[in-house]
């Protein structure tokens, strides 16, 4: 009977905690305080996250400290600011683009479901292309290293993004928004989807996902993503949906377990202000210091390889 319960438990987490944020959203957005049920619904999914991480753990191990608390909160205030900040400036680039009705071609008269799954999809056309770029493109790549060098995978490291792999990011995914005439309500929507579902995707918890995982970036979707394998690890681009990763050839979802062992080959330092700074001096740092030198984070691997 336990086991059944667990079994049942985790097909319906996943839904349950995305499902109770995009209520609170749904409120805070027709009710006019769209941040302040935001903030509350991304709290509590965190804390929920949190705690159920050490019910329902995918990898024990990973629940091991990694030392790496620090520079992940230092990543995830630094991204959002700079994300946030270049946000608002793009937004008064484009000031007469998007309008609380929406520009000219935006098909206002939808019902606002079709409007968010539209905005959904055009935001996710440059979320995908910044991510496939940032692996696949040499000087992207060094900035985007610094999430990829993690060596588990928890709701905590979540944000820990160089500032400057965000702000290609949220460039490329909200200005096709922009461009698009998207209203405020939509823009509000896929503002907010986003970080729901990048806290669920990083969460070390046992969940089993079935088609849920052909629509939407899912945890066992990302545990491929960080995988050390080059062609298991340059999969899943998708932020938010997977239908560019369908379409391009870049979807991966294997039977198998994704691998445990994660991270990356490449020498990325220990320290918040070392990882920082190291995209600036790639070269000198990768020719000059091996990958398994004292300070790297290769060395903080929790798996015996």
């Amino acid at each position: 009977m336990r086991e059944r319960l667990r079994i049942v438990l985790t097909y319906v987490t996943w839904p349950a905690l995305f499902g109770s944020c995009l209520i609170l959203t749904h409120v805070g957005i027709t009710s006019g305080h769209p941040f302040l049920y935001f903030n509350f619904a991304y709290i509590c999914l965190g804390s929920s996250i949190f705690a159920i991480e050490r019910l329902m753990p995918f990898e024990r191990r990973w629940l091991e400290n990694d030392g790496q608390m620090v520079p992940d909160l230092g990543h995830t205030i630094l991204s959002k600011l700079a994300a946030q900040l270049w946000v608002v400036f793009m937004l008064y680039g484009f000031v007469h683009v998007s309008s609380k009705t929406g520009g000219v071609f935006w098909p206002s008269q939808w019902p606002m479901f079709f409007q968010v799954l539209m905005g959904l999809v055009i935001a996710e056309f440059g979320l995908y292309w910044a991510h496939r770029l940032a692996h696949e493109w040499p000087f992207l790549w060094r900035f985007h290293a610094v999430h990829h060098s993690v060596v588990r995978l928890w709701f905590f490291n979540t944000g820990r993004f160089h500032f400057v792999d965000a702000v290609v990011s949220v460039t490329l995914g909200q200005i096709l928004l922009l461009m698009a005439g998207a209203p405020e309500s939509v823009m509000l929507w896929v503002g907010m989807v986003t970080p729901y579902i990048g806290f669920l995707t990083h969460c070390n918890i046992e969940m089993r996902f079935g088609p849920i995982s052909y629509v939407f970036n899912t945890p066992g979707l990302h545990r491929w993503h960080h995988s050390r394998e080059k062609e298991e690890g340059n999969k899943n681009y998708g932020e938010n949906l997977m239908i560019w990763d369908q379409l391009f050839g870049t979807f991966f979802n294997p039977i198998r377990k994704p691998p445990v062992n994660i991270g990356i080959g490449d020498y990325v330092p220990q320290g918040l202000w070392a990882q920082i700074k190291s995209p600036f001096v790639w070269g000198r740092v990768q020719s000059k210091i091996s990958a398994d030198a004292p300070d790297a984070m290769n060395r903080l691997a929790i798996i015996d390889r």
